[in-house]
């Protein structure tokens, strides 16, 4: 695979009073972080995903220099079409001058799932309520969605090529049928599990006829024994009154909803077949969701281990403690990270 990668959050957020994804954010760690993702995690690109453009100037530029790829996501979630295409007409630029730093290296996707993500498609103001709007199934298998959102992307495509000149793809979820014809990669977010099992393969030779390169977008699994459960993509396993409480005061510790016994070689194994599995079937590239999740601290006790449920290759500790493998980080490698290294220095 060309693009042996990974996903790495500086600033995902539902919305701009929601909870930003990574409150651990400074320009030292993301440095540190991705010195670690090219030199001990072997990855050759790096999918950088953010609200705000300016950490993607930053963290892309430093990619960059340690001879990374990097994959531009400039995301704002949950706003109407006009205000998407307003931010990514901003956010554009930004993607230029990464590439006319690194031309060649440097990708621009226009939109991350944007059925679910941005309003407009289906209904519903926010991402919980258009996922479970009770028409949903017959929207899709209608096929409703689609008119609005190939209408949008070249809609978008048109906007960020004003002032963007490299490679263009679009993070599309497996039903999603975009018109590829504007893109140079055709990327889908595909997690395998006993929900897509079914149509998993169909999904990539879809993907594979429209004669461009085809990269998952997104994959990854929990470290808990039900690693491959499809709901921990769309629900966060803490109570909300514990949570929202670790936040306000931070001693207190965060209480899960549900025990999931944690497993963290299910999650590495779940993984590396995965990914075995996309190699044989000669796509282009892989993006493994995700580095890091600091929302989902890591606990001893099961009670208050959110990091059972969360799709990262590192386990976030309890604040003031640091890890073993990195004593100048707040983090420990899982299972999942060696087991992934392993498997790109064998790639590479």
């Amino acid at each position: 695979m060309r693009w042996s990668g990974v996903v790495y959050d500086v600033g995902r957020a539902m919305g701009p009073r929601s909870a930003d994804w990574r409150p651990d954010y400074t320009p030292g760690l993301v440095r540190r972080e991705l010195e670690i993702i090219r030199g001990d995690l072997h990855a050759t690109a790096v999918r950088l995903c953010a609200r705000d453009p300016q950490r993607l100037a930053f963290a892309g530029a430093y990619a960059l220099d340690l001879g990374l790829e990097v994959w531009v996501c400039p995301e704002l979630w949950n706003a109407t079409p006009a205000r998407t295409l307003a931010y990514l007409d901003a956010a554009a630029p930004v993607a230029e001058d990464l590439h006319w730093r690194a031309p060649g290296r440097v990708t621009l996707s226009v939109g991350n799932e944007l059925t679910f993500f941005m309003r407009g498609i289906v209904p519903g103001r926010t991402h919980h309520r258009r996922v479970h709007n009770r028409q949903l199934r017959t929207i899709t298998r209608e096929r409703r969605h689609t008119p609005p959102l190939r209408a949008f992307l070249a809609e978008a495509v048109a906007v960020v090529r004003r002032s963007y000149d490299g490679p263009l793809t679009y993070c599309a979820l497996p039903f999603e049928d975009p018109d590829w014809t504007p893109f140079d990669v055709a990327g889908v977010n595909l997690y395998r599990n006993p929900a897509t099992e079914r149509g998993y393969g169909t999904v990539l030779d879809r993907l594979a006829a429209t004669g461009r390169p085809v990269v998952v977008t997104e994959l990854g699994y929990a470290a808990c024994r039900d690693a491959d459960n499809p709901e921990f993509l769309g629900t966060f396993n803490a109570k909300p009154w514990s949570f929202a409480l670790s936040r306000l005061l931070g001693a207190v510790r965060p209480r899960v909803r549900t025990i999931h016994p944690r497993d963290e070689a299910a999650q590495a194994r779940m993984l590396l077949d995965q990914l075995s599995d996309l190699d044989r079937r000669g796509v282009a590239g892989a993006f493994v969701m995700s580095f890091s999740f600091p929302l989902a601290p890591y606990d001893e006790d099961p009670r208050h281990d959110l990091d059972a449920t969360a799709l990262s290759l590192v386990r976030t500790l309890r604040p003031g403690r640091h890890g073993v493998t990195y004593p100048d980080l707040p983090w420990e490698p899982k299972q999942a990270f060696h087991a992934l290294a392993a498997f790109y220095r064998g790639a590479a």
